[in-house]
């Protein structure tokens, strides 16, 4: 049986059993600064930002609109610099270059700020942190998701010594690609034992090298200098508010130049001029559509009858992609991209996370995508096999509609049925 075979499977009784559904708790709208964080926090979803942060109107219907930052950054703030530190967990690295988007700004965040941390530009150490008092660091900037042990070290050691964290970009806000190994039932031996012994390279090395027994790393070895050791893998992957208290939440794969500015401007009028940070839970850089509705390309609710991926199709210009039989994930994401990817023929593949009215980013397209099928005024019911044929063309569906949220969704990972259950 296919992945939607199974989706569709009928109990006994012959209805397709419901998928499970979980309530969304409220989040917070009171802002805190100086209270100790959570040691086991309960993940809240985020809330939309309302662009306080911005002095400037946004116009929702192209997505979010840069700050106005003003003139380059005039010294330090009138009690003395802020401290901030920035952090890169289990990710890519797009999220710290994105940071260098503040242009030539970067240029004198040093004037703001003394940075303390930020591994890829600056020699920050980490018993520099652990020597610090807790609440010392004004601001920690953490990206990516939390793989390993170190990754969990860190971000907890960063909450302590921080008044302020922003969990930065998707793979932090909802597991991003590295929350697609949590599909691995196997868990992290699994990955090891593929990525050391069985890609192409790895087994041409181990069979040149090591035939007997593959040589896979060890998280302690004892050499002759000393005991040396390298981080555990974790069999799940997990987000960062599932770790640690969260105050911010900035998304995007990476996050774009005004989302950018939205959270720097937040940064400095706090900074310069003791303006009130938006209330703590809020999601910056996003609008209260989604990207479907600010996309440009006229929408007229065509039926889908074949799935097809952009570069089997002559993409129309201006027309939208699912009408064309692109699968697109702009019903199910929110909006403050601008529609980017859309506008250039590409379709939406979800990286800004759902609205905040849809916890569960991949349900919300299955139903938008089911809303689409040929439904005839002859025959109203869309038969179970024509659904079924025509999602089976979804090559990779768990991939597809998970490619950025799987660490938030109620899936969360796969697993292995034994006895029977």
């Amino acid at each position: 049986m296919g992945f939607f075979d199974k989706l569709f499977k009928k109990d006994e009784k012959g209805a397709a059993p419901a998928a499970p559904v979980e309530k969304k708790e409220p989040v917070s709208t009171k802002a805190s600064f100086k209270a100790e964080p959570a040691a086991a926090p309960a993940a809240e979803a985020p809330k939309a930002c309302s662009c306080s942060c911005s002095d400037k109107k946004v116009d929702e219907t192209v997505g979010l609109q840069a700050a106005d930052l003003g003139e380059l950054l005039p010294g330090a703030p009138k009690n003395g610099k802020i401290k901030l530190a920035i952090y890169w967990a289990a990710a890519c690295g797009g999220c710290d270059v994105s940071l260098l988007d503040t242009h030539e700004r970067i240029l004198t965040i040093g004037d703001m700020a003394d940075i303390v941390m930020w591994p890829i530009a600056a020699d920050g150490k980490e018993k520099d942190i652990e020597a610090m008092n807790d609440g010392d660091i004004t601001v920690s900037i953490i990206s990516g998701a939390v793989r390993n042990s170190e990754n969990e070290h860190m971000v907890k050691l960063l909450r302590k010594k921080s008044k302020i964290v922003v969990c930065y970009g998707t793979c932090a806000c909802f597991g991003g690609s590295p929350a697609l190994a949590n599909l691995v039932t196997g868990g992290a031996d699994e990955i090891l034992d593929y990525v050391y012994a069985k890609t192409t390279s790895s087994a041409s090395f181990q069979a040149d090298y090591h035939a007997d027994k593959p040589v896979i790393p060890q998280t302690s070895y004892q050499a002759p200098e000393g005991e040396l050791t390298i981080p555990t893998l974790y069999n799940t992957v997990k987000t960062l508010d599932q770790v640690i208290d969260v105050d911010y939440y900035v998304p995007g794969c990476p996050p774009l130049p005004e989302t950018i500015s939205q959270m720097l401007k937040a940064v400095m009028d706090f900074a310069y001029n003791d303006v009130p940070l938006p209330p703590k839970g809020t999601m910056i850089g996003v609008t209260t559509k989604t990207l479907c509705e600010e996309c440009p390309r006229k929408k007229e609710n065509a039926r889908i009858t074949k799935i097809c991926e952009p570069h089997e199709v002559d993409v129309k210009d201006g027309v939208c992609l699912m009408d064309q039989g692109i699968l697109c994930l702009g019903p199910a994401t929110v909006g403050g991209c601008g529609a980017r990817c859309t506008k250039v023929g590409q379709p939406c593949r979800g990286c800004y996370g759902p609205t905040e009215h849809v916890q569960e980013q991949g349900a919300s397209m299955f139903t938008a995508v089911a809303s689409l099928f040929p439904v005839l005024d002859a025959d109203p019911t869309c038969g179970e096999d024509e659904i079924i044929k025509i999602m089976s063309e979804i090559k990779d569906p768990l991939g597809y509609f998970y490619a950025f949220t799987l660490g938030k969704s109620l899936i969360k990972k796969a697993v292995k049925e034994t006895g029977g259950q």
